[in-house]
Formats: structure tokens, sequence, C-alpha cells
């Protein structure tokens, strides 16, 4: 039952100084639902997922159901404010591709909705996280799930590489801010996975070779077992948020790691 985007995610007497809380978007499959499920498997943690369906049960998890395509919900749901936390991680992991067409035979809605999943959504659940978790004591983290494509161009891409190439910059300016601002208790990632085993690779082998003239290479990382599976990029993005003062890049890929 997911808990909307009001309600209450954990008992008042739950809150203590100990426990690390994670907000993670897009949790119903692929790598937000592994990270989430080896998030889980370590103690004193609070896992709330933000997504359009629910596929995880937890006694430490909490379902809130949103789409992201849908900026009033965004803008609508609020971070609830812990009396008390070890630390506090926010993951925007939820992305589309959408249909891969070349420019001049996109649907305009189509590319409207794409930048908002991939980066309006992000950006003000980042602002909303910073707002309400900013002047707390507690570690933040924030990690962008995002993309090599979003510095390479690939046809039949352009918005999906424009929307990852958008949100690594935001991120780096958000970690920018952060350093001027001198608080060294939060720290913000942007981490490409690599080529990894999801829903997001069936839907690129299923486009036109006119619309994706590299359509051959991706179905060959299929059958020859290049594609990586989600619970390894989910222990390698663990292992940032469990030690991000050992990663002092804003960019990178999870590959250099």
């Amino acid at each position: 039952m997911p808990y909307g985007i009001t309600g209450d995610f954990f008992p008042i007497g739950q809150e203590t100084q100990t426990v690390n809380y994670y907000f993670i978007t897009g949790t119903s499959r692929g790598i937000g639902k592994a990270l989430a499920e080896a998030i889980l498997e370590k103690e004193e943690v609070k896992v709330v997922g933000i997504s359009r369906t629910n596929t995880l049960s937890h006694p430490d998890f909490r379902y809130v159901e949103m789409d992201l395509a849908n900026m009033d919900d965004v803008n609508f749901w609020k971070f609830p404010d812990f009396k008390s936390a070890d630390k506090i991680v926010l993951v925007n992991n939820a992305g589309a591709i959408g249909h891969v067409k070349q420019v001049g035979g996109m649907d305009n809605d189509a590319i409207a909705r794409l930048f908002t999943i991939n980066l309006t959504a992000p950006c003000v659940l980042i602002n909303n996280f910073l707002k309400t978790y900013g002047q707390k004591n507690a570690p933040l983290v924030i990690m962008n799930i995002s993309s090599g494509a979003g510095k390479n161009p690939i046809d039949g891409w352009s918005s999906y590489c424009a929307s990852k190439s958008a949100l690594d910059m935001f991120s780096r300016v958000v970690a920018e801010e952060i350093a001027v601002s001198g608080k060294k208790h939060i720290r913000i990632f942007s981490v490409a996975p690599g080529i990894v085993d999801t829903a997001m690779q069936d839907e690129i082998r299923r486009a036109s070779i006119e619309d994706f003239s590299r359509i051959q290479q991706f179905e060959e990382y299929k059958t020859s077992g290049q594609l990586v599976q989600p619970d390894l990029i989910a222990r390698k993005l663990l292992s940032i948020l469990d030690l991000p003062e050992k990663f002092p890049e804003t960019v990178f890929s999870a590959k250099d790691i």
C-alpha cells in the first residue's frame, strides 16, 4: 500500500540518531530496485521508494506512489522533517529514454515528458531535499544516476543525451555551491552506471535502424553477455553512498570504481 505524497513514513519512536534514511526514485525495477534491496540488507536503515508502481516489501521500506512526469505531484510532495538521523540520502535513479527517434520525427509531448523525468523532477527534488535538510548537521548525500550518453552524441537519443548532460552540469553547479558555502557534510554525485541489463535496454533494442544506426551494436551487447546486472551496479553505487569521502569527483562512471 503506498503511503502517498503526504503520508507518514516511519513511527516517531523509530527516529533515532543511528538510522540512515534513503530516498530513491524508480525502485520498481532495475538499478533502483537492486539498490533498495542492497541497502535493506543493512541494519539501522530506512528506505523510501518513489515510483509509479511497487514490487518491494520490507519492514524498513515505505513506498510513495508518484509519476515523476507529473510536476504537480513532484512539487506537492514534501520530504519528512526527521527529528534526528545519522545520514540522509537522495538517489535520483528514475529515468526514461522514450521512443528512440531522430529529431524531426519526434513527438513534442514526448520530448517534454522525457526532460521532466530525467531533469526537471530530479532538480526539483534536490532543491526540496536541501531546503528540508540543508541546515541539519547530519551528513547529506545526493546521487544522480546519469549516463555516458550525457557526454557523447548518439543518434536517436537527442533528448536523453541532452537531459543527462544537463543533469551532470546541474550536479557540478550544486557541488560548487556546496564548496563555496563550506558545508562539508553535503556531497553530490552524478554517476554513469554503464551498460546495464534493464528495461531501458529492451526499449533501445526495439528501435528501427532508420532512427538508431547503432541498433546492431546494442543487440550484440545482449547476445554476447556484455550487459552488467543491476545488482552488481547497485553494490558499486552503495559503496559511494557508504563512503562518499573516498570519491572526490562529482561526475564520473561506475566503471572507474
